[in-house]
This record gives structure tokens, sequence and C-alpha cells, in this order.
């Protein structure tokens, strides 16, 4: 299974630097901050473009390749931007309860740690998203689905990832939520959205259809 991994050095650098300048509930920020956080995620979003456009683990076709022009996001919002403690599971290795098994887009299974929650608030409602983490990887993986799917976004929900930060705390950036490679090539295995992180909201935020 190929997923992208948002962890370049100046992401994860950026992470530390802007942790706690976002509430919980993005409220009001400094501006030159959001701007920086801005910045950071033009440059994710270009990084990505090029993972696409060059990469051999690329999920287009050489054809496709040729074709490629740029991928589709919303705008930045920091309302989509939030920070705050997880709310660690503590599980023995041996506990059924340690491992999340997913399903994917061809009916296999695929294990992930059960890390733990986040919780946050948008547009006035109280929210609470899964956090995952990787076999192989301490990147965080959040799988969700929203609203958008089916209309504006990929039906089969986003992905985003993140890193922990000091004190078990970490940025939940929708911004750079983006679409399974599924999403460009059937053929490909991706996992999906578990139910707990199927959001009666839209999210309009990260990756989109071209309009």
């Amino acid at each position: 299974m190929i997923r992208w991994i948002a962890k370049p050095l100046f992401l994860v650098c950026a992470f530390f630097f802007l942790f706690g300048s976002f509430s919980s509930q993005g409220d009001e920020t400094d501006q030159a901050l959001v701007a920086e956080r801005e910045k950071l995620c033009a440059e994710w979003r270009k990084e990505r473009d090029a993972f696409f456009m060059t990469h051999p683990r690329s999920p287009l076709s050489s054809e496709e390749k040729k074709r490629f022009q740029c991928l589709h996001y919303y705008s930045f919002d920091p309302k989509y931007v939030f920070s705050g403690d997880i709310e660690r599971y503590v599980f023995d290795h041996n506990n059924p309860k340690y491992h999340a098994t997913f399903l994917t887009n061809k009916g296999t299974s695929k294990r992930y740690i059960r890390y733990g929650r986040f919780h946050f608030q948008m547009d006035g409602k109280e929210l609470t998203i899964e956090v995952f983490k990787s076999l192989l990887s301490d990147s965080l993986f959040i799988p969700f689905k929203d609203k958008t799917n089916g209309k504006e976004t990929y039906e089969g929900g986003k992905y985003v990832d993140a890193v922990i930060l000091p004190g078990y705390k970490m940025i939940l950036d929708f911004n750079t939520g983006y679409f399974p490679v599924c999403a460009y090539n059937d053929k490909l295995v991706c996992v999906l959205p578990p139910r707990e992180n199927v959001f009666d909201v839209e999210i309009r935020a990260g990756e989109r259809n071209e309009r």
C-alpha cells in the first residue's frame, strides 16, 4: 500500500514552532504565524505535485505523468488547524484492542496501532477523531470521511498525517488532508476510514476534486 507521508523536515520543524499558536478551537491566531503556516502548506502541496509528476511510486502511469499539471485543493483556512493533547490509549501488545484492523478497497485488511484520540471544536461542535500509528513508522495516520465526500472530494475519504510532539501533543491540520492513491489508480490498495472517523460535517480543507 502506498500513502503520502507529509513529513519533510521543514514541516516537522514547523509543527514544533507553531504548536500552541493555534488553539484547540481554531480561534484567532497571530497573523504572522498563520502566514507562515500557509506558506508551509503551500510548500507541502508543491512537493506532493512533484511526487505525482516524477516519483517512481507515483500512482500515475507514465502517460498520465506527462499530462499531469497539479492536484487541486481548497484555499488554506486557519480555522481547520487544531492543536492539543492526544488522549493516548495505553494497551499491552497482547491486548486485542492494541491493534486496529482497517478494511481496504480491495477487501483485504491492514493493521495499525490504535494510538489515541484527539478532541477539537469546529463550527460550535465538539468532535473527536481517532489517531493511529503505522507499525513501521512513528508518524500518526488519521483517515477520515466528511460530508464533502462524493461531491467536492473523493468518495472514499481523505487522510491526514501528523507528528507526535513533546508531551504527547499534536497539530491536526486538515489543510494537509489528501486523497488515498487509489483515487488516482484503482489497482492500488488503500485503507478505508473507520466508522469512528466519519463526520456529519463538511470539512472544506485540503485536497478537493477539480472544479
